[in-house]
């Protein structure tokens, strides 16, 4: 049985993303899983100035802890202009300076999701090139494009997406044994 922690790296109320990610945890049996909403977890942008002046939050230190807690790490990233979301870029920002190597030893699934064809996989490279550095292996990737036309509250309607999607969490499960 292992701690896994998941969540997305939208803080939107209606992240489809954070759909993906309850989607993929409703999936996983005999496993300890916390389930993260960013969207209630703001944060401050982040700058040197404001690092100086108030430290560090209780709810980042709270986020590294859980982080820190975790075997492996379920987490579908939202897609602004091709890259990640400024949200998700500003938390990575702040876990960084907390502690450079946050993500040490943690097995990652990294998804993503939009509306559109792609499937948000513009922020996926560059959040899967990007989290290494802080310590993570990227054990595996799943990308669903189409969103709105590809997934209902019963989870993921095209046969090939639901298997290539069962595939990548459990080669991520197979990693953490």
């Amino acid at each position: 049985m292992a701690a896994i922690l998941a969540f997305a790296g939208s803080n939107s109320s209606t992240s489809i993303n954070f759909k993906l990610v309850q989607l993929t945890t409703s999936m996983l049996q005999d496993h300890d899983v916390q389930t993260l909403n960013m969207a209630e977890h703001p944060f401050p942008m982040y700058s040197e100035d404001h690092e100086k002046e108030n430290g560090f939050s209780e709810s980042l230190v709270g986020l590294k802890a859980k982080i820190n807690k975790a075997e492996g790490l379920i987490l579908s990233v939202n897609e602004h202009n091709g890259n990640p979301s400024a949200y998700f870029k500003n938390v990575l920002d702040w876990l960084s300076r907390l502690d450079r190597n946050f993500l040490e030893g943690t097995k990652l699934l990294l998804m993503s999701t939009s509306g559109g064809k792609r499937g948000a996989k513009g922020a996926m490279t560059v959040v899967e090139a990007m989290l290494p550095r802080f310590g993570a292996e990227v054990v595996a990737t799943f990308s669903l494009p189409s969103f709105y036309d590809a997934f209902t509250d019963t989870g993921i309607l095209d046969k090939g997406l639901k298997k290539e999607h069962q595939k990548a969490l459990e080669y991520f499960l197979n990693s953490l044994k």
